[in-house]
């Protein structure tokens, strides 16, 4: 496949139309009953919109759906997306979920790599992000470096920023820097902290020159402006706190 550097997609969150941040998991939330991926911003101003009206029901802010009341409800729902709409994005979270063990399921590989093959083949992103990386790590699947970089690739070419800096780490680890650092700094222009990083390390060892190091770093900077509303900053200040608490 070629090694072109396509364009990120960016990709607006329904409801405010902003940019969404590049780190879907922590930015932004996944809504069963609609399938919608949904800024924390506009849930927190839904949330308090409804706790100022009196109201004790949560919901959805786009589909304004009653919010799952628990674990098994939220799996319910996405399982329903895959049955009744045949959801490739539905299917994607349901193999993370059973990958990583989230909302209470046992971990599960197997069904992991299956559900994501299904949403690759669907034309999913993120289908073809988490397929690759069971094949980097040999979860679910046998272990196979080039189908893990292939499906990275497509999932790149179609705006994955974190598969964008997936590249650059199996570039570097294959002892192409030049070509690792330029999947970096396409990632690190588009919000990922983790590949500004990645860029500040090679410019310190000399890879970078200090131009493109400026360049990415402006670029980074822009991307996070970009992404950045009061809301978001309300909700992202709770979410630190709660995890401070834990």
């Amino acid at each position: 496949m070629s090694d072109q550097l396509f364009a990120p997609v960016k990709e607006e969150c329904p409801i405010c139309e902003f940019t969404m941040p590049c780190d879907e998991n922590e930015g932004t939330a996944y809504m069963a009953c609609c399938g919608k991926f949904i800024c924390n911003g506009c849930v927190y101003s839904l949330g308090i919109a409804l706790r100022n009206s009196g109201s004790d029901c949560c919901r959805c802010p786009f589909c304004r759906a009653p919010s799952c009341v628990d674990e098994k409800e939220t799996i319910r729902r996405i399982s329903e997306r895959i049955e009744k709409y045949n959801d490739p994005q539905a299917m994607a979270n349901l193999g993370y979920y059973y990958k990583t063990g989230f909302y209470g399921l046992e971990v599960d590989h197997s069904k992991a790599v299956e559900l994501c093959k299904r949403a690759s083949a669907l034309g999913s992103v993120k289908g073809h992000f988490h397929l690759g990386v069971s094949y980097h790590e040999g979860t679910g699947v046998e272990q196979n470096k080039k189908k893990a970089v292939h499906h990275w690739q497509i999932a790149a070419m179609m705006g994955n920023i974190q598969a964008r800096y997936n590249l650059g780490c199996a570039e570097v680890y294959n002892g192409n820097i030049q070509r690792g650092t330029r999947q970096f700094m396409v990632a690190a222009k588009s919000g990922l902290k983790v590949s500004l990083d990645a860029v500040m390390e090679y410019f310190k060892q000399g890879y970078v020159t200090k131009e493109d190091f400026e360049k990415t770093l402006r670029g980074y900077q822009d991307a996070l402006e970009e992404t950045k509303t009061e809301q978001r900053d309300r909700a992202a200040a709770i979410v630190r706190a709660a995890r401070q608490n834990e």
